[in-house]
């Protein structure tokens, strides 16, 4: 892995919401931002950000069905984030 790459997904993993977020897609397959921000009590909006940022640290992938845009985490996982799975 780059160092480049270790530092986007550090910078990424570095909010208690955005670990939320990766271990409840860890429990499960696949979640849309309205059931992640019900899930941590957060506005569409902020969810959809704290997605953004997942998904530019290509921690996370989307799938849209419809109008409604799922995330769930790369495949395969990257090590790093094995590690912190791990952890929590």
């Amino acid at each position: 892995m780059e160092i480049n790459q270790a530092e986007k997904i550090l910078k990424a993993l570095a909010n208690r919401r955005r670990i939320k977020i990766i271990k409840y897609l860890a429990d499960r397959s696949k979640a849309s931002v309205t059931e992640l921000s019900g899930f941590l009590k957060l506005s569409f909006k902020s969810t959809s950000k704290h997605m953004a940022v997942l998904k530019n640290a290509d921690l996370v992938d989307t799938e849209q069905v419809s109008l409604v845009v799922y995330y769930s985490l790369v495949n395969p996982l990257n090590p790093l984030l094995k590690q912190l799975l791990f952890i929590v």
